[in-house]
């Protein structure tokens, strides 16, 4: 029963933070997906560029809603440790997106907006995927358990607990 218990209780912690790193990497998904397309064809910005730009502000963003709402029950390590970290593996999320869309862009040659969206959504799934094994691994540490110390006996007393 026990292990049923914790299970349960492991289960539900996941499913809250799932559901609200899902919610700030949906708000992220639209600054990112949005900023690189006005980038790319609003301002007819290079396709690697524009998804550089769009994504450090949406980053930016995803630091602050994860560390203050998604993972806020966890241990802080220290901002400037968590801030390098969060974007040092933003940068391999990043760059698992480029590697898409330089393949479809470059590699294919297909450059009209529907591939590069295309390329843009895969990349962004696959680094999302890496994102948030990575930030639970390595950014937001799991809270140590607070552990009770029970008293020591002293030779000749009684427990009181």
């Amino acid at each position: 029963m026990q292990f049923l218990r914790h299970a349960y209780e492991r289960f539900a912690v996941l499913a809250r933070e799932l559901a609200k790193f899902g919610t700030i990497g949906a708000i992220a998904f639209v600054i990112d997906f949005s900023g690189t397309n006005l980038l790319r064809f609003g301002l007819d910005w290079g396709p690697l560029t524009s998804k550089v730009i769009a994504t450090v502000v949406a980053a930016t963003f995803a630091y602050l809603g994860n560390r203050y709402w998604t993972f806020r029950h966890r241990e802080q390590s220290g901002l400037a440790r968590e801030y390098f970290l969060f974007f040092l593996l933003n940068g391999v999320g990043l760059l698992i997106s480029m590697l898409v869309i330089g393949f479809v862009t470059y590699t294919l040659g297909l450059d009209d907006p529907i591939s590069y969206n295309a390329a843009l959504l895969v990349g962004t799934a696959l680094g999302t995927l890496f994102r948030f094994w990575s930030y639970k691994r390595w950014v937001f540490l799991a809270a140590t358990a607070v552990t009770e110390e029970i008293p020591q006996e002293l030779p000749g007393k009684t427990k009181i607990y």
